[in-house]
């Protein structure tokens, strides 16, 4: 990360731009980054209570779907052309598709989240309730601590609330895929490496 032009005009790229850099080799395929403001942000790596808890939630939330939801995870969620976000899932409308995937019509956003939940939980809100996304989960992986954002505003949700680990969470917009973190089968995720 560098800081040598902070206070200097830069130069924003747009996700074309980005899409281009991959392509040709200037970024890696597996390098994580978001588009932010057509700012480049580099992403934390994701650890492994990351991906357990990630995993569990699809395989939960695929069996669990009625046929008129999708749910997409660790897409390219296309926001604005100088902006896109990598949440882990999204759950949409099958009628919307993901060509007409963006804030409006995104039921359901989560970010899990345990090397990066500062940035998760302070600047993403921000930027997902400034695109309309309805409602954001961000699941602490290490504390099992579920953050569920509503009613978005400029600057943030409206509606913060904390669950622990044994509440039912149910998303507004898409109650068939109701969460109890306790029933993911989560293994020994408590017993760190």
């Amino acid at each position: 990360m560098t800081t040598a032009a902070e206070g200097l005009p830069r130069r924003a790229f747009t996700v074309k731009d980005v899409e281009r850099m991959v392509e040709v080799g200037l970024i890696a395929e597996d390098e994580r980054i978001e588009l932010i403001g057509g700012e480049i942000v580099p992403m934390s790596p994701k650890g492994l209570w990351h991906e357990i808890l990630k995993t569990e939630l699809c395989v939960l939330w695929y069996r669990a779907a009625p046929d008129d939801l999708e749910l997409i995870p660790a897409t390219t969620f296309r926001l604005s052309k100088d902006t896109y976000l990598e949440p882990d899932v999204v759950v949409y409308r099958r009628t919307d598709g993901l060509k007409r995937l963006d804030g409006g019509t995104a039921l359901l956003c989560v970010e899990i989240a345990d090397t990066s939940l500062g940035y998760d939980l302070h600047r993403k809100p921000a930027i997902y309730a400034s695109f309309g996304v309805a409602e954001l989960w961000v699941i602490d992986a290490v504390r099992r601590v579920t953050h569920v954002h509503r009613d978005p505003k400029r600057g943030g949700y409206g509606s913060v609330t904390v669950h622990q680990l044994g509440d039912t969470l149910v998303p507004l917009l898409a109650p068939a895929l109701t969460l109890r973190l306790d029933d993911l089968d989560l293994g020994d995720l408590d017993q760190p490496d």
